[in-house]
């Protein structure tokens, strides 16, 4: 009978995200992460083809929470301006909530290193995305911002706004202040207050 797994994928993963926090996605090595939970740097390999697969996985495991619960806000509501200031706020308190992850991916899919990606991990990272900016167009279309500019309107009350308020402290290593939430709903309604 095969002995069970010492270490399993999440237990990897999870190292990972944390020498990806302190050290950026150069810091996440096969060996640094094996060493980080101590295991053989051979058994690695057992998980994952190679750093690439590794670095992958560790940002989609990562973005693919995120994104749960940023369309679960996007979806949660009737009123489509409540929608918006949820997955607003939702960006400010998901960060809050895992400050190691979030600063993870304040870094952006290409530094963990998306151009050698396999096939399927960039078409797990693309579905994810269309989904979250398919969910954008269609609350755009319903608030009036279906041009260009009200597209650009919306994706900055959505997304820009809210990761420039996470953006500083959590590359500072400081906590967000307490109204941070509340700022990044602020300003998401009153980007989106008057319809086009």
């Amino acid at each position: 009978m095969a002995r069970p797994p010492r270490f399993d994928t999440d237990q990897i993963l999870d190292a990972a995200v944390r020498l990806a926090a302190s050290a950026g996605p150069g810091g996440v090595t096969m060996s640094a992460v094996a060493q980080a939970i101590g295991a053989p740097s051979g058994s690695m390999y057992h998980r994952f083809a190679g750093r690439t697969a590794l670095l992958a996985e560790v940002w989609l495991r990562t973005v693919e929470r995120f994104q749960k619960g940023y369309l679960a806000g996007l979806h949660g509501e009737a009123d489509p301006h409540a929608a918006a200031r949820t997955a607003a706020r939702h960006v400010v308190a998901w960060s809050r909530a895992h400050p190691e992850e979030a600063a993870l991916l304040l870094y952006g899919a290409a530094e963990f290193g998306r151009a050698d990606w396999s096939e399927e991990h960039v078409r797990r990272a693309d579905s994810g995305n269309e989904r979250v900016y398919a969910a954008i167009g269609r609350l755009a279309a319903t608030l009036g911002f279906a041009d260009a500019p009200g597209m650009d309107r919306i994706v900055l009350a959505l997304i820009d706004l809210p990761l420039a308020v996470v953006r500083r402290p959590l590359r500072a290593g400081e906590p967000l202040p307490p109204h941070a939430e509340d700022l990044a709903q602020e300003c998401a309604a009153a980007l989106l207050a008057a319809a086009p």
